[in-house]
């Protein structure tokens, strides 16, 4: 019995840890929107909003998604340089 009640929570404490680390931002130009599990450093121009990934989208918000590093242009994406 011991070793199933270390084992259930060895399990959960993966589970727990495995769930911490799969965050992701939205981020936003204007009013279209995509995912992203990595910070990047938008050029100033782009004018990107980085939303947290609790951060709920409104009426008139648009997701577009993309491979990549890069934002949305309205509905072009820019490609951003390493």
């Amino acid at each position: 019995m011991r070793k199933i009640l270390v084992g259930a929570l060895l399990g959960a404490a993966a589970l727990t840890l495995s769930s911490l680390s799969a965050s992701a931002a939205v981020v936003c130009n204007g009013n279209v929107c995509w995912h992203t599990h990595d910070t990047y450093r938008y050029p100033p121009s782009a004018h990107i909003i980085v939303h947290p990934d609790e951060w709920r989208a409104g009426p008139g918000i648009t997701f577009h998604e993309h491979e990549g590093r890069g934002y949305w242009n309205g509905d072009r994406w820019i490609e951003i340089e390493r």
